[in-house]
């Protein structure tokens, strides 16, 4: 139990770091978004959404810690691959967008919407693979708890985001 609990550990830690490449890349992306004449919005909205992001990596390891939560392989392994999935789907989302992806919701004027990759088939392919892990990346080491707040959490913050998004894209 101990080592699968620090593998989780080390795979709490990988999403993390994973997460701050993508820091780096939204503050790039930002500055040519705002050379292009782009518009900020959804600011209040924002800092609530990586909190919550933050807080969700974080109650993973407490809740695995503090209430000795087992590695499943039945439900575990699984988990891993939804969260590679899900991975895999944001990052492909990025590359979709290129220059204009960003967390921030930084909307250039007259630019086109983009209809090629996962949005082809949908307005909002990232904020599905969101959804998929928020929900999976708990359920790794069977933190139940946090897989059912933090999911609650993350509908409510999306429901504030994809209006937000879906009016910018008006303004656009």
């Amino acid at each position: 139990m101990i080592y699968t609990s620090m593998f989780y550990y080390g795979f709490i830690l990988a999403i993390g770091a994973e997460r701050l490449v993508e820091l780096v890349v939204s503050r790039r992306n930002a500055r040519w978004s705002f050379a292009q004449g782009g518009r900020e919005f959804g600011r209040g909205h924002y800092p609530v959404m990586v909190g919550m992001h933050t807080l969700l990596l974080v109650s993973c390891i407490v809740e695995v810690a503090t209430l000795h939560r087992p590695f499943l392989p039945w439900l575990g392994w699984p988990m891993v691959a939804v969260v590679a999935a899900s991975t895999g789907l944001r990052w492909w989302c990025v590359s979709t967008l290129g220059k204009r992806w960003n967390p921030r919701l930084i909307v250039i004027k007259g630019a086109p919407l983009i209809d090629r990759g996962p949005y082809r088939w949908m307005h909002h392919p990232n904020y599905t693979a969101v959804v998929a892990e928020v929900a999976a990346l708990p359920l790794v080491h069977s933190a139940w708890t946090t897989a059912i707040v933090f999911s609650i959490a993350n509908a409510l913050v999306l429901t504030v985001r994809i209006r937000a998004e879906n009016a910018a894209l008006g303004y656009a």
